[in-house]
């Protein structure tokens, strides 16, 4: 086995054994399992035959030196085996191959920044997160991540202490608190919805007169707020965000307070359907000195399978940074 089934293997059985054991979901086990190899220790009440087993799994792996980028993988397998059996689609970790994508834009942005603040309004699991933050070792980092589900809050906080990446997280609705702090940077996976609370969508400028609110769009709102002027704001979005009759107050907004840099469409084959189909889009709020690239960009990106095809779109990328932001 390779250091990734390894680890695969360690976190599954793991929490297959304290589901089991505590009566828990196989997420919640999760999160437990991942604290045990984090402390190198059994941390739960259990009886002895399930401790001596669970004592055997860590000690499978207790004598091995891993690459951050393997927990990572490893931990986020176990997390979407655990999501598929629970059904739970909508919480599904961003893929990596998308995650690394991102990670490829914000060096291209953040290239001169020795220091940087990053905020995640919806960290989910931190997929993302750790994507982004596994490319920026040369910088020092501040991370923030707010997340409303309890369990993938914890499976963020293992994670992030088995990866040994600093995040400071937060039990909050982002849309809810009164504070964000302020970031170079704003990336999320977008949660789609309506917003349940009424009275809290009523400060924001994207609210619906009648009805719930769409929370994707005071999501994008509290993104840009959170921004500094002339900072980013990455987002992977659905396809029809910017389509049906709620869109042209998107549109009106997005025009007032943002530079539009990209909007990168991902491969089909990475979704059942149409329907799900996402991109990625990259804004920056408006500043006394920023500019509005003279043409923004616009792109279908191929299967990242195909590597000669991809590399052509990057070239492309490249080219369209050093042309529009004279970014090398």
């Amino acid at each position: 086995m390779n250091d990734i089934e390894k680890l695969f293997a360690c976190f599954d059985k793991s929490a297959t054994l304290l589901s089991r054991e505590l009566e828990i979901t196989y997420l919640e086990a999760l999160a437990e399992a991942g604290e045990n190899v984090s402390l190198q220790d059994i941390v739960q009440d259990v009886n002895d035959e399930v401790k001596a087993e669970l004592s055997r799994l860590l000690k499978d792996i207790g004598q091995s030196t891993f690459q951050r980028e393997d927990v990572c993988k490893a931990f986020q397998l176990a997390i979407l085996k655990g999501m598929r059996e629970a059904a739970q689609p909508h919480h599904a970790p961003t893929p990596d191959a998308v995650g690394l994508f991102m990670s490829y834009l914000v060096q291209k942005l953040t290239k001169e920044s020795k220091a940087l603040t990053i905020v995640d309004p919806a960290i989910g699991s931190g997929n993302l997160v750790f994507a982004i933050l596994n490319g920026l070792t040369d910088k020092k980092v501040r991370m923030y991540g707010f997340e409303v589900d309890e369990t993938l809050l914890k499976l963020a906080y293992v994670s992030s202490n088995l990866q040994e990446q600093e995040i400071e997280l937060f039990h909050e609705d982002s849309i809810r608190t009164p504070v964000i702090p302020e970031a170079d940077l704003v990336i999320t996976d977008l949660p789609i919805g309506y917003y349940p609370h009424d009275h809290i969508a009523e400060n924001f400028q994207l609210k619906e007169e009648d009805g719930h609110s769409f929370s994707h769009y005071l999501m994008i709102e509290r993104a840009m707020t959170a921004c500094v002027p002339g900072g980013f704001v990455l987002l992977l979005i659905p396809n029809g965000l910017f389509e049906g009759e709620h869109a042209q107050k998107l549109n009106k907004y997005l025009k007032a307070e943002a530079n539009i840099f990209c909007l990168l469409q991902l491969p089909q084959s990475m979704f059942k359907t149409e329907l799900f189909g996402k991109s990625i889009l990259l804004l920056q709020k408006k500043s006394a000195d920023s500019i509005q690239p003279r043409q923004a960009l616009f792109a279908q990106l191929p299967s990242f399978s195909k590597r000669e095809q991809l590399t052509d779109m990057l070239k492309q990328i490249d080219r369209w940074f050093k042309e529009e932001l004279q970014i090398d």
